[in-house]
């Protein structure tokens, strides 16, 4: 019975650890391709760079969601 309950844990920890690296290459992403629009596109604005960050944040936390939840997201 221990044994379920660490893998179970593993498995959790593995998923937020998934979650953290996708969080963090989606928000760089989201800068580098905000920094990119708005110095080539809007004469070096900063809401393409805020616009890029949330849009990473937000892709990062619906598949973090997705991944910790799957039942949540079945609609059948």
């Amino acid at each position: 019975m221990v044994k379920g309950k660490k893998d179970l844990e593993d498995s959790y920890s593995t998923k937020l650890d998934m979650c953290l690296t996708d969080g963090i290459v989606k928000t760089a992403s989201g800068i580098i391709l905000g920094t990119v629009v708005s110095v080539f596109y809007f004469r070096q604005r900063r809401w393409p760079i805020v616009a890029g960050i949330g849009m990473g944040v937000g892709i990062a936390y619906a598949n973090c969601e997705y991944e910790l939840n799957p039942r949540k997201n079945d609609h059948h």
